[in-house]
């Protein structure tokens, strides 16, 4: 085992060689990779990790939820801690559908949801506290966000930084008036750089999001070391899965774009080394939403993320259904490459953010965009915008609740809501990866208009918070379009979590159909199990030659969404508007 280390602190000073290559650091890379092994408490009986590992299965869906997306109140008053709240609804008929769970952070905050965090290593006492968390950890592979780019302008280190005091006084990115960032990438129309008063002068801290959330500078290695003993305390509090929050804009060097440098590559690389030598299941998933070529270089060679963020899935998928065409969408499953083993998609439609534009770029055309964001508009949403290099202002995500997104076609609004949204849900359960379903799709909420002009935050519209009763209330209610929403992808994830076909790694194929179609067809890694999953995007019938699937004859296929044996004495299959087949061999 002490072999184990030797190659470990050789790995590691490799790695920080790299990252620090041509700047000064008070300790050697090898002190460095001594110090970090201490932080993260390896020593000799740690065993290497097995690379190329497959930590998932089909059993595998994640919910994704704020701390305090449902509350227990008495008019404004909170009964109980939120997070107790939502361990309740866990333990409920969620517990069938979902083994995992993403609480968005739950840290002490002062800005955007969480994500300007003040204190890393606490929760926010208005969600509960550590043992809280503990709690939903003992029974659900607990997803934690690691706020890795930026923390909040409150916080003690950006207190010591202003105040000229370590060891904030050097963990933050500061910018010349000089300078010329034309290049750098931004996600937001806020400037770039905020002008703050120190005990020593007057500094241009460097903000990629906003002015409250100030960028950390890692050429210090010192900023490194706190995010690795964040890590190591994340894991002795149960967390599995590390989500690396705005991860793509780590590094800034100056005369660049500031995203995707090769520094933060490595730095992902090295932090997945000391999380799988400290817990061999944990894993790591990149949040950047970025084009889709851009993204899906966080893979590295099976070394660096375990999984990527699908951003183009949302955006695709949203506007399959509008249009009632499947040729982009179909184009882009054709052009993603299959998984190696030990990494895996990670799949969504909604996320407390909205439908991010920047991953449809190269997708879809820029009418084709317009259409999709006018068609949102028309649909409640809202769009929030990112600065370009010469100024000027370009649509960067649509804020909207899916459920609202996906009640009528680029017509406008119809009948099929409800039947759109479970197919969209279909289609993505369907698909290689790991799904991730935002708690806000599963209970089919609508726009939050209310706390959306309470705020003047374009994303709120899709944070709604739920009293507890009211949602029960709903849930039992047969006539509910929540209790519908709800029961129709709880039945779906049910069904897929049986299905090895449907393991994340399981083959696929895409499925050369009409455009009103979208299909795919899985088969276990074992080669047992074959489905065939289409899906009508449309809304109107649209009928399909068994020749066409090229079914193989003599097998009973049954579809596993409705029971149904495959009456294969018909020569054509018959799909309602956006009704979704699973046709499996077994």
């Amino acid at each position: 085992m002490q072999h184990t280390i030797e190659n470990l602190t050789l790995k590691l000073n490799q790695q920080i060689n790299f990252i620090y290559d041509g700047i000064n650091i008070p300790l050697s890379p090898m002190q460095l990779a001594t110090n970090l092994i201490g932080i993260m408490r390896l020593d000799s009986k740690t065993p290497a990790p097995v690379p190329f590992t497959n930590h998932w299965t089909e059993q595998d869906a994640v919910l994704i939820t704020y701390g305090d997306s449902l509350e227990k109140k008495d008019g404004h008053n909170v009964l109980e801690p939120p997070l107790q709240t939502l361990n309740q609804f866990l333990q409920g008929p969620v517990r069938e559908a979902f083994n995992s769970v993403h609480i968005l952070p739950f840290y002490p905050y002062s800005s955007d949801d969480g994500f300007s965090v003040i204190n890393y290593t606490a929760v926010n006492e208005s969600l509960g506290d550590w043992s809280d968390i503990n709690n939903i950890a003992d029974k659900f592979r607990l997803m934690a966000d690691l706020v890795i780019n930026h923390c909040s302008s409150r916080s003690v280190w950006f207190d010591q930084f202003i105040k000229d005091e370590p060891p904030g006084n050097k963990f933050f990115k500061t910018g010349d008036a000089q300078a010329d960032y034309s290049e750098v990438t931004r996600p937001r129309a806020s400037p770039l750089l905020r002008e703050t008063q120190t005990k020593i002068g007057q500094k241009l801290v460097w903000c990629t999001f906003s002015h409250d959330q100030v960028d950390f500078d890692f050429c210090n290695p010192d900023v490194l070391c706190e995010f690795v003993k964040i890590i190591r305390k994340y894991l002795d509090e149960g967390v599995k899965i590390f989500r690396l929050d705005a991860v793509a804009f780590l590094w800034k060097t100056n005369g660049t774009s500031c995203v995707n440098l090769p520094q933060t590559h490595e730095i992902i690389r090295l932090l997945r080394t000391l999380i799988e030598h400290a817990c061999p299941d944990a894993v790591i998933i990149t949040e950047t939403n970025i084009p889709n070529q851009e993204n899906l270089s966080y893979f590295g060679n099976a070394n660096e993320a375990h999984s990527v963020y699908n951003f183009s899935l949302p955006p695709l998928l949203v506007n399959t259904l509008i249009c009632g065409n499947s040729r982009h969408l179909r184009q882009w499953l054709m052009s993603m490459p299959p998984c190696q083993d030990g990494t895996a998609y990670f799949n969504f439609i909604a996320s407390h953010d909205g439908i991010g534009l920047r991953p449809a770029e190269g997708l879809l055309s820029e009418p084709e965009i317009n259409t999709l964001i006018s068609t949102m508009m028309n649909f409640g949403g809202r769009i929030s915008m990112r600065t370009l290099a010469d100024g000027s202002l370009r649509p960067y995500e649509i804020n909207i609740a899916l459920f609202d997104a996906l009640q009528g076609t680029t017509s406008g609004p119809d009948k099929f809501g409800l039947d759109r949204f479970i197919c969209a849900h279909a289609v993505m359960l369907s698909l290689e990866g790991i799904p991730a379903i935002y708690i806000h799709s599963l209970l089919g909420t609508r726009n939050d208009y209310q706390r959306l002009e309470n705020t003047q935050h374009n994303r709120h519209i899709n944070r709604h918070r739920w009293d507890y009763d009211a949602l029960n209330k709903e849930l039992n209610k047969e006539t509910s379009t929540h209790s519908a929403v709800f029961k129709r992808i709880t039945d779906l994830l049910r069904i897929r979590r049986q299905q090895k076909a449907f393991h994340p790694n399981a083959t696929q194929f895409t499925l050369q159909l009409s455009d009103e179609l979208v299909g795919v067809w899985r088969q276990s890694i074992d080669r047992k199990q074959s489905i065939f999953c289409i899906h009508n995007i449309t809304d109107q019938i649209v009928s399909l030659s068994f020749h066409e699937l090229n079914l193989i004859e003599g097998v009973a296929w049954r579809d596993l969404i409705s029971g149904d044996q495959l009456n294969q004495t018909k020569s054509t299959l018959t799909l309602a508007p956006y009704q979704s087949l699973w046709l499996s061999n077994l």
